[in-house]
C-alpha cells in the first residue's frame, strides 16, 4: 500500500505537533491533507482495478447522469478541466469505445459528448467500486459522525461561498 507520509502528514510538518497555528489553518490543512490522500487512493484504484484515470471517472460520472449528453464546454465547466484537457479525455475515450460525440441537429459547431452503452456499463461498475473504496476508506468513521461532517463541513463552505472575492467555481 502506498503511504506518502510527507502528504499525509501535512499538518504536522507545516505547524508540528503544538499545532500552534490558527484553527482556521488548521482545520484547511486537515481537509486538504485528508482529500489528498482519499484522491490519491482512488486515483491507484481507478487505475489498477479499471485501466481509468481520475478525470476520466469524473467525465463519465457527468455523462452518466445526463442521458443526452453534453456539450464539450459543459462538460468542462463540471469537471474545472480546461476546454483543452476535455477535448483530449473525450478523444481518448472515443477511441477505447466508451464515448462517442454527435453534433445534434446536424450543426457542425456544437459537439456533444454521450456514453456509449460500454461506457454506461463501465461507469456503473466503477461507480459501484468507487463506492466501496469511499467505504473501505471511512470504515473506522462511525456513520453518525460522517453525517455531521457533512454537515459541519457544508457550513465551512457555505461561509467560504460567502466571502469570496469573484471566483467561477462553485
Amino acid at each position: 500500500m502506498e503511504n506518502d507520509a510527507a502528504s499525509a502528514d501535512l499538518e504536522l510538518i507545516l505547524h508540528g505537533p503544538a499545532g500552534a497555528a490558527k484553527p482556521e489553518t488548521r482545520l484547511w490543512l486537515r481537509m486538504l491533507s485528508t482529500t489528498k490522500l482519499i484522491t490519491t487512493e482512488i486515483r491507484r484504484r481507478l487505475r489498477t482495478e479499471y485501466g481509468a484515470t481520475l478525470p476520466q471517472f469524473d467525465l463519465m460520472a457527468q455523462l452518466y447522469r445526463e442521458k443526452n449528453g453534453l456539450r464539450l464546454g459543459e462538460l468542462s465547466r463540471r469537471t474545472m478541466v480546461t476546454n483543452g484537457n476535455v477535448t483530449g479525455l473525450v478523444e481518448r475515450l472515443e477511441s477505447d469505445g466508451l464515448v462517442k460525440r454527435v453534433t445534434p441537429d446536424r450543426d457542425r459547431r456544437v459537439t456533444v459528448a454521450q456514453l456509449t452503452p460500454a461506457g454506461a456499463k463501465l461507469f456503473a461498475a466503477m461507480a459501484v467500486a468507487h463506492e466501496a473504496w469511499l467505504r473501505d476508506l471511512m470504515a473506522d468513521v462511525d456513520r453518525a459522525m460522517v453525517a455531521d461532517l457533512w454537515s459541519d463541513i457544508g457550513k465551512v463552505k457555505t461561509s467560504v461561498r460567502n466571502h469570496l472575492s469573484g471566483s467561477e467555481f462553485e
